[in-house]
């Protein structure tokens, strides 16, 4: 493999010096030092838990030709090249860029932030792209595309050397549109800096992840640098039914545009019938029937659609592709029992809104003789606050709910289920199980429900697997209901 030069690699990076041999060439870019190979370039990258820095020995005895660092270690070795910098992260992102060629600047990039929706809405438009006849990138919670290659997704925004690697990829296969998901920890850590986006979508707020942000103001203002940081040539499209859309847009150099139901926008939709086949909506005066469920579906679509015409794509091309998609994996995922028409559910939801937003989608599309069992838990080392909050939801708008586990990590199942029952209103207390074992759990919900009753199955969605004490077990909750059935 040819080496690349440290002259080319530091192109348009600000650094305050440089110690030993710069002539060895890099081989390859790595953030985590037990990855590292002779050869390669270690960045000692400030983290959320631990600092890069004390693992500059471990790059070093790899075989570390460079290191990217703030601050040199305590022992200097004469064969490495040291690269000190005021910010390694703000750094990092131009040198990444470089190594790879800036293969963001060789697409139309689009990314889509906000609390809910940020999946549906990046894997609609990618399909959308591929129906149009290009060739498109996706980089989201449940999977990556290079065209129609699928690579497995492990974060819902990679590292930065990741991003830019598949985005080369992209290019390489002949791609023309990215679209990826931004996470709040993804703006925070600086892993989208140096990304040229031609496009922002903010899909809506509501409190999530302040086991990391610590509260909900400081949450809002990550997502808004998102924002702040687009180029005047992008546009920056913003659900302002939720009241940060505006907010969003305040300091954006930006073209702003809008997108909602319940106010006057740029993109305005109305839905004229919701059932369980789909929506019927009025988007910009335009009738169309979409395959989606759901009010929280309608504000998904509405913001594909306006991305797809900010784009420059014709308004009756866009929904007529837009009417032929389906729900993207996990979300919103509707499975029947071949024997009885029973149906199954299958969601990602895992915050007291999105919970919310599926339960009463239930109950607006359901028969009148149908019951909502509902099987639900919460993730461990997580946010606690929310457990009680959807404990609440679940026995306010379900006939059943089971409490189960979900991806404890490392917290007792117990401990997380009575937190979230510690929410329910004594009430509805009588329509309550507790089921530690998750597949217990869908086969009691199975057994109890008739044929017209839904069982939805919330928390995991598209997930195949199960973290309990730091191991991930096969676990799918799709196959899981099927294999019930059958």
């Amino acid at each position: 493999m040819e080496l690349i030069a440290l002259h080319r690699l530091l192109q348009g990076v600000a650094f305050d010096k440089i110690l030993g041999n710069q002539g060895l060439g890099v081989k390859a870019l790595k953030i985590d030092s037990r990855q590292v190979e002779p050869g390669d370039l270690f960045i000692a990258m400030p983290g959320y838990k631990t600092d890069g820095h004390l693992f500059i020995p471990k790059a070093v005895e790899n075989g570390a030709n460079y290191i990217l660092c703030h601050q040199l270690p305590d022992l200097i070795e004469d064969k490495i090249c040291y690269v000190v910098v005021d910010d390694v992260r703000k750094a990092c992102a131009k040198l990444v860029a470089n190594y790879f060629g800036d293969p963001s600047k060789k697409l139309k990039l689009i990314g889509v932030t906000g609390t809910n929706g940020k999946t549906t809405i990046a894997t609609l438009l990618y399909e959308f792209f591929q129906k149009s006849g290009f060739k498109a990138g996706l980089l989201s919670t449940v999977e990556n595309k290079i065209a129609t290659k699928v690579i497995p997704s492990t974060h819902t925004t990679p590292d930065i050397i990741s991003i830019n690697q598949l985005m080369a990829e992209m290019v390489e296969s002949g791609c023309t549109y990215a679209v990826m998901e931004v996470s709040s920890h993804a703006i925070d850590q600086m892993r989208i800096d140096g990304l040229d986006f031609d496009g922002g979508l903010f899909t809506n707020l509501t409190v999530d992840h302040l086991d990391y942000h610590q509260t909900f103001k400081e949450y809002v203002y990550t997502k808004k640098k998102f924002f702040d940081q687009l180029k005047p040539e992008a546009f920056a499209l913003c659900n302002i039914d939720d009241k940060n859309g505006e907010v969003m847009m305040q300091n954006t150099r930006a073209s702003r545009k809008s997108y909602a139901v319940k106010r006057m926008a740029d993109f305005k939709g109305s839905i004229l019938r919701n059932s369980l086949e789909g929506l019927q909506m009025r988007v910009n005066q335009k009738e169309a029937f979409f395959r989606l469920i759901g009010m929280f579906n309608a504000y998904n679509l509405l913001a594909v659609y306006g991305a797809a015409e900010l784009l420059g794509f014709n308004q009756e091309e866009i929904l007529l592709h837009l009417s032929s998609l389906e729900p993207a994996r996990g979300r919103f995922e509707i499975i029947r029992n071949p024997l009885n028409q029973q149906t199954a559910i299958i969601d990602y939801a895992h915050s007291p809104d999105s919970l919310e937003n599926v339960l009463k989608t239930i109950v607006e599309v359901k028969g009148m003789e149908s019951r909502i069992i509902t099987i639900c838990g919460a993730g461990g080392d997580r946010d606690r606050t929310k457990r009680p909050q959807m404990g609440a939801i679940a026995g306010n708008l379900s006939d059943l709910v089971i409490f189960t586990t979900d991806n404890p990590r490392s917290e007792e199942p117990e401990c997380i289920i009575d937190e979230m029952v510690a929410g329910v209103d004594k009430e509805f207390m009588d329509k309550i199980l507790k089921v530690t074992d998750r597949s217990e759990a869908i086969k009691i919900a199975a057994k109890l429900a008739d044929p017209a009753d839904i069982i939805l199955i919330a928390g995991k969605g598209h997930e195949t697997y199960q973290e309990i004490k730091g191991v991930r077990y096969p676990f799918d909750d799709k196959e899981k209901i099927k294999a019930i059935w059958h």
